[in-house]
């Protein structure tokens, strides 16, 4: 969200344009303020959505106040924002859920250097093999453990038909 606000606000349409980016940012800032302090234990879980209830009504008044605009980044915005709100304040709500997708978009990294650098795949068995590769390898670093042991094993229990090791936890089948 932040990255779509900072792309309105730098376009720099009209005055009324950069408002509304101004002011959803404001609330971003404030709401990740927040989040920050409960993150470093300074207030807890109660008083985290406490404290949101008057950012998240911003954001759904700034979201209505602009759902008509004339500029199409502007409205999509806005709309989404509307049409997504309970989604967008989960991380406030629910234990476990971290505001950012930051973690997904790490672990994506690896398969965009890998297309990038390679142009991708030119058959849709290719494209199966390099998720799957992908996952796999991921899903080792992930869990501290050697991926061409996990694929050597794989290859070694596909041979005998049986079953492939596990990738859910550290402690794979032994051939």
């Amino acid at each position: 969200m932040k990255r779509n606000l900072l792309a309105i606000l730098d376009r720099g349409w009209d005055w009324q344009t950069q408002r509304f980016a101004r002011d959803a940012l404001a609330q971003y800032a404030k709401l990740f303020r927040l989040w920050w302090k409960f993150r470093e234990g300074k207030i807890d879980r109660s008083q985290l959505i406490q404290r949101s209830l008057r950012i998240r009504r911003a954001f759904l008044n700034l979201a209505i106040r602009w759902w008509d605009c004339d500029h199409r980044e502007v409205a999509n915005m806005a709309n989404a924002i509307g049409q997504t709100f309970d989604k967008l304040f989960c991380f406030v709500d629910e234990p476990g859920v971290e505001p950012t997708n930051n973690t997904s978009e790490q672990n994506l990294r690896t398969a965009v250097q890998w297309r990038k650098t390679s142009f991708g795949n030119r058959c849709v068995a290719g494209t199966v093999a390099t998720a799957r590769l992908l996952t796999i390898s991921q899903t080792c670093v992930k869990q501290d453990r050697p991926v061409i042991d996990h694929l050597c094993q794989a290859i070694r229990l596909h041979r005998p038909g049986c079953p492939s090791p596990s990738l859910y936890s550290a402690q794979a089948p032994a051939a």
